[in-house]
């Protein structure tokens, strides 16, 4: 039986030793994973979790199994960057499922996808009806891409032949009752002038406001604590 102290110690060693290799690999979130970045990953999590009760592997063991399987796939990483052709072996390639309004009945039973299944992507991405898609193009972790027919594109700025406006980012000033001051720094605010704010809207208390929001040249948004007996249950 692993003594508490040898299980921490183990413990502490696999995680660090994971969070290493996930910053050499260069992973991105997860819904870009491909399938054989999600069958690495479990494998990766399965080596470390076996090797923490197996009371004959120490930490060299556990460092030397994660290492060999991470220089694998570092390996495989290395070989798609450099010879573009082994990509669509090893990471596969898009195919679209939908062309000019029209299903690809074969490639839909190529990726094992029915009708539903492909209706869900769909709405997914807001698009309810297949007559409203022109191109469908299946990606390599499972997602949908989609361009829309003309008549049921949203025109834009452009399209409206509109003056173009310039584009700003909105910038949180009040999370969860507290003030973010790094954020009130960057936009040369002060503490002060937020204050004002929440009192011209009716708040006196910042404890009383559960997010604020800025942007110039507009009013800051506040939305308040909807029940503030909940707030701390």
């Amino acid at each position: 039986m692993l003594s508490y102290w040898q299980m921490f110690i183990e413990s502490v060693f696999g995680f660090f030793i994971l969070y290493f290799l996930t910053k050499v690999l260069g992973k991105t979130q997860i819904s870009q994973l491909t399938p054989f970045d999600f069958i690495s990953a479990i494998i990766l999590g399965e080596l470390v979790g076996s090797a923490l009760f197996e009371e004959k592997a120490g930490v060299l063991h556990i460092g030397f199994v994660i290492l060999i399987w991470g220089g694998l796939i570092y390996f495989v990483e290395m070989i798609t960057q450099k010879f573009k052709r082994t990509r669509f072996l090893l990471e596969g390639s898009p195919e679209i499922i939908i062309r000019k309004g029209k299903l690809i009945r074969d490639v839909m039973a190529k990726n094992k996808l029915d009708i539903n299944q492909l209706q869900h992507l769909l709405r997914e991405k807001d698009v309810f009806s297949l007559k409203e898609v022109e191109y469908a193009i299946l990606e390599t972790n499972g997602a949908i891409s989609v361009l829309k027919k003309s008549d049921y594109q949203t025109p834009n700025r452009k399209d409206m032949k509109l003056a173009p406006q310039p584009v700003q980012l909105s910038t949180t000033l009040i999370n969860d009752g507290e003030i973010i001051y790094d954020n009130l720094e960057e936009k040369n605010l002060t503490e002060q002038w937020l204050i004002e704010q929440l009192k011209e809207q009716g708040y006196d208390d910042v404890n009383d406001v559960f997010y604020a929001e800025y942007m110039k040249d507009e009013d800051l948004l506040v939305l308040p604590f909807v029940n503030r007996k909940n707030r701390n249950k």
